[in-house]
């Protein structure tokens, strides 16, 4: 069973790291879920202050992700439609232009986003593109991080307690 929860919380962690690029998943508090998976084996102990730390940490990023594009936006003048733009074109780089559509597609997204909304000023919704772009790495960003320090924790758990793992195998 422990196995079996092992390769459980490392298919979560991959989904968390994942789950910062798309918009679909929340991807440190998928990460955490790959923690906690982790921590329910009879292999780790159970350390609820470490797992309510972790829990607390990917909650914040969660709800600043909210906030971060759309703080990138109005910095830089655009409007709701820049937002949803960036989203819809995120989405659609990733389906039609992996790997590079991640970059390109959230810019374009928030232009034709911006365009929308007013079609005579190409320069303002060019300048706030820009602005949602900006939010989106950053957030993206964020949200990556968290998930490859969640992803080395869980490696690192693992490693210290590897002879219980292990030993359902001898």
């Amino acid at each position: 069973m422990d196995i079996f929860l092992l390769i459980l919380g490392f298919f979560f962690i991959i989904l968390g790291i994942l789950g910062s690029f798309l918009p679909v998943l929340p991807g440190p508090i998928t990460s955490w879920i790959g923690l906690l998976i982790l921590h329910l084996t009879k292999a780790v102990p159970m350390n609820w202050t470490f797992i309510a730390i972790t829990f607390g940490v990917a909650f914040i990023i969660w709800l600043i992700d909210y906030f971060i594009p759309a703080m990138g936006t109005k910095r830089f003048g655009g409007t709701r439609y820049g937002v949803i733009g960036t989203m819809v074109g995120l989405i659609l780089g990733l389906l039609f232009f992996p790997p590079f559509g991640i970059i390109i597609g959230p810019f374009i997204g928030a232009f034709a986003g911006e365009m929308l909304k007013d079609r005579n000023d190409s320069g303002r919704a060019l300048k706030a593109a820009f602005g949602s772009f900006i939010g989106f790495l950053t957030s993206t960003f964020l949200k990556f991080i968290a998930a490859i320090v969640y992803t080395g924790l869980f490696f690192s758990i693992f490693w210290e307690n590897r002879e219980a793992f292990l030993a359902v195998f001898k």
